[in-house]
């Protein structure tokens, strides 16, 4: 693979500046913003950055290994795809871009069952390996019908979620008319007419759709019945007995996405999955919680039990490593790779991840760290 870096946008805070400027306002905000007053949106990167690390430099260094070991896979470094839903509304095609930037730098890649391309485009992308997060559907065919799709085209590791159990309250979308049931407003209508890249590359790409699962919708519907159809299609809350049918009927890794305290950690543990993803499903669902990293704190004595992930607020190389250090056993990345792809197109998933690749390999050079176990070690105790 031939890694792909533009050195105009070295950050994600230029990828993201990049973005805001190519993509009408409420395609930006969709994608930018949190709920309510955005605290916690802001609060999951502030609150990783008050973790110090300490370098030694007097020491004997054989150099950084930044793969790591998930679920039986090697992976080229301890970060990963995070799903994200509706990702072609921010660039076309951008589920796409970034599934064959993931394999090119090989790095799981998680499709969400919201996503605008279907799960067999996905399993042609990255050969079968990927995984897949399941949105809980109200009718049981509907679950067993998308399990199955997932299994057969190749995914072993189910992510469900369990931190939306009821449509979010973000003010942005609302007043840009991407609530539920969505609106057209005139205002939208003019930043589509003032951004004609993106206008023009949508226009080329057609209307985005929510294709996984695209076949369970009537046909017909306008805008407005769309939305509350899906609003209606799926049930958020998990339950105990919800997760134990799934963790009966799936027989690959079962991980769920969204847990912050000791209570529902144990009920994974008991539930026999494999796997949790520490998330506030990036500051957009519960504004006056805690920060994903302050809930990793409460959890990590559960490190020998179950793999402990972890996602929200990573911006950067430092703050994967604040992550690891912390606890967590693999990261996951959403915002950032959705900016580079709004910012750069095509080429956005292979500069994002080079970027980080870079920025965490210096980051462990500096400490001189070796191994990334070893990370846990150089945290500053305060």
């Amino acid at each position: 693979m031939k890694e792909y870096f533009n050195s105009t946008y070295p950050s994600v805070e230029h990828l993201r500046e990049q973005a805001r400027k190519r993509l009408p306002k409420f395609a930006f905000e969709y994608l930018d913003s949190g709920c309510y007053s955005e605290i916690n949106l802001f609060k999951n990167t502030s609150d990783i950055r008050n973790i110090e690390l300490q370098p030694y430099y007097l020491q004997g260094f054989k150099g950084a290994n930044i793969k790591t070991r998930l679920f039986g896979e090697e992976y080229a470094a301890p970060f990963g795809m995070a799903p994200v839903g509706l990702q072609g509304l921010m660039w076309p095609q951008a589920c796409e871009i970034l599934a064959k930037a993931t394999v090119e730098h090989n790095l799981p890649f998680v499709l969400s069952t919201v996503s605008t391309a279907s799960i067999e485009k996905i399993a042609k992308i990255t050969d079968g390996r990927f995984w897949f997060q399941l949105y809980h559907p109200v009718e049981e065919e509907v679950k067993k019908n998308l399990l199955d799709r997932a299994w057969n085209a190749g995914a072993r590791t189910l992510v469900i979620l369990a931190d939306v159990p009821t449509f979010a309250y973000r003010p942005k979308e609302i007043k840009n008319g991407l609530s539920i049931p969505p609106r057209l407003t005139l205002d939208n209508i003019w930043q589509i007419f003032t951004h004609p890249t993106w206008s023009l590359s949508q226009l080329m790409n057609g209307i985005p759709k929510f294709q996984t699962v695209d076949k369970y919708i009537p046909k017909g519907l306008d805008i407005k019945h769309l939305g509350m159809f899906m609003d209606k299609m799926f049930n958020g809350r998990l339950t105990n007995e919800k997760v134990s049918l799934i963790r009966d009927y799936w027989k690959g890794n079962l991980v769920i996405k969204g847990t912050v305290t000791s209570k529902d950690i144990e009920s994974s543990i008991k539930l026999g999955l494999d796997g949790v993803i520490i998330s506030n499903h990036g500051g957009r669902q519960l504004d006056n919680g805690p920060s994903t990293i302050a809930s990793l704190r409460e959890i990590k004595s559960y490190k020998d039990k179950i793999k402990l992930m972890i996602d929200s607020g990573i911006r950067s190389g430092p703050d994967v490593a604040n992550m690891l250090a912390s606890g967590a056993d693999f990261t996951f990345l959403g915002r950032a790779p959705m900016y580079a792809v709004s910012a750069l197109g095509k080429n956005g998933g292979n500069h994002v991840f080079t970027m980080f690749k870079r920025q965490f390999t210096q980051v462990m050079e500096q400490l001189a760290c070796e191994r990334i176990e070893d990370l846990p070690n150089f945290i500053v105790k305060k």
